[in-house]
């Protein structure tokens, strides 16, 4: 598993104060806006939580199911992709433990692939009992979380906050469909409290890490606030989703170097410069970890859009704040994902990997509901239709968000 980091870096220091926005500009180069700039929004815990209300709604769902139904593509195909996958096997059985314990890369891995599964799974089938009405499914989901709720106690080694991010954001999109869609779950108050003491104090602090380590993270915590209806947990989440996207994602306007996430200690230009895989030259939409590769990048902006995604819905949307950092970074890596030459000034002129299947999310709230023009993106996200799952926190996202309006 690809998931090591750079040592942690600690520190403070007060020069930085001026440099801690998350004010954003839009640049005028890359892909370019149809839509007038939109100033940012307040964005809070809502004073009444939407349920299901983590990274889709009901009328999203409605939409899918309706589409699915119809035989419509790519829905169908989507569905079928996810029905005829490991994930939504009505045979399956959970494997809980007490500690999970991850080392860096997940060596050693004990209980790691098997927690971040089962919550995949617990998700999938929630969608399976949703779009096909069958109780089945909702029953195999919560038999999945009710085993991993009555035994699991703790996540150790150097990759837990990671590993808790990942399975942490798996496990609220579960439990917000079968809670508010399905008659009956008995042991939705031992999962929930599971969240609140297992997950939430292993990720709710954020991390110094490489970015896609506290995006993560804060898309868990974000989701488990929503799920617990903690109004504070929440605002901690958008607080840090806050800090970390402009350090995670140059445009610009951000001047000669990137912005710093607060309390990074990366008060020089040659500490920023390491921090940014030694990347010196900087351009819109480039990611603190794109010249590591573009897997680890895929993860940071699949968790920038998840997070904005459920701040829409629950009706404070992050999105706008966002818009312009994110629809440059897609669009920077879907091109040369999809063969234009990387100069020179970019990683030596070579990148690694690809982004996986985690464009959908993005590509549709910015092209399609705030009206941008994402053409690399597009093209990306529709040549790599349906997206499946990465086997970590992303899943069948052509399926509940491909077009979907809601």
């Amino acid at each position: 598993m690809r998931t090591g980091t750079i040592p942690r870096v600690l520190g403070t220091a007060a020069a930085l104060a001026a440099l801690l926005t998350t004010a954003l500009a839009a640049p005028a180069v890359a892909e370019r806006s149809t839509t007038p700039g939109r100033a940012p929004a307040e964005a809070a815990a809502p004073a009444s939580f939407a349920h299901p209300g983590v990274l889709v709604s009901r009328p999203q769902l409605d939409f899918v199911r309706g589409r699915v139904q119809a035989g419509v593509q790519p829905w169908k195909s989507a569905y079928d992709q996810m029905m005829g996958s490991k994930y939504a096997s009505l045979t399956r059985t959970a494997k809980p433990r007490a500690v999970v314990e991850c080392g860096s890369y997940s060596n050693p891995n004990n209980g790691c692939t098997d927690e971040r599964e089962d919550a995949i799974a617990a998700y999938t089938l929630s969608l399976a009992w949703y779009i096909t009405q069958d109780s089945r499914y909702a029953q195999k989901a919560i038999q999945i979380m009710d085993a991993w709720s009555a035994v699991i106690k703790d996540h150790t080694n150097s990759n837990a906050p990671l590993q808790t991010g990942w399975a942490g954001s798996s496990w609220p999109r579960a439990a917000e469909i079968i809670k508010y869609t399905y008659s009956s779950w008995p042991g939705s108050g031992r999962f929930g409290t599971m969240l609140r003491n297992v997950y939430l104090p292993e990720v709710t602090n954020g991390s110094h890490s490489n970015g896609n380590w506290e995006l993560s993270m804060t898309e868990a915590a974000i989701g488990i606030a929503v799920f617990l209806e903690d109004r504070a947990a929440y605002d901690k989440a958008v607080g840090k989703f806050r800090g970390r996207v402009p350090a995670y994602i140059y445009v610009t306007a951000d001047g000669s170097l990137p912005k710093v996430a607060p309390g990074s200690g990366l008060d020089t230009r040659a500490k920023v410069i390491n921090y940014w895989q030694g990347q010196s030259t900087f351009m819109d939409g480039l990611s603190q970890e794109t010249c590591r590769d573009l897997t680890h990048t895929g993860y940071g902006l699949s968790a920038i859009s998840h997070i904005a995604e459920t701040s829409r819905i629950q009706g404070q949307d992050l999105y706008p704040e966002i818009a312009d950092r994110l629809r440059h970074a897609m669009g920077l890596h879907a091109k040369h994902q999809l063969g234009t030459p990387v100069p020179s000034s970019l990683c030596g002129g070579s990148l690694k990997d690809s982004l996986g299947p985690v464009t959908e999310v993005g590509f549709n709230a910015l092209a399609n509901r705030l009206g941008y023009a994402m053409t690399n993106t597009q093209t990306l996200t529709e040549r790599q239709r349906p997206a499946g799952s990465n086997n970590l926190f992303v899943a069948w996202e052509t399926l509940t968000h491909a077009n979907n309006p809601a």
